[in-house]
């Protein structure tokens, strides 16, 4: 099964999303570990769609579109 560059770009995109979006939870005792590594995997995410982003092609601009 081939895998789509585009495709995991979106999900990435989601995923950071969606740790964004997550709200804190000052009153749980866990929640220090869980913002830790909620921040770890959205470094990771990043990372990966910054390597996405360098492998694939940037489609050229015709001239006569330039203007």
């Amino acid at each position: 099964m081939a895998v789509m560059l585009g495709d995991v770009a979106r999900r990435l995109r989601e995923f950071i999303a969606a740790l964004d979006r997550r709200a804190p939870r000052v009153e749980e005792p866990a929640e220090a570990g869980i913002a830790r590594d909620s921040a770890v995997l959205r470094q990771k995410a990043v990372s990966q769609l910054a390597d996405i982003a360098d492998q694939t092609p940037v489609p050229a601009i015709p001239p006569d579109r330039l203007r």
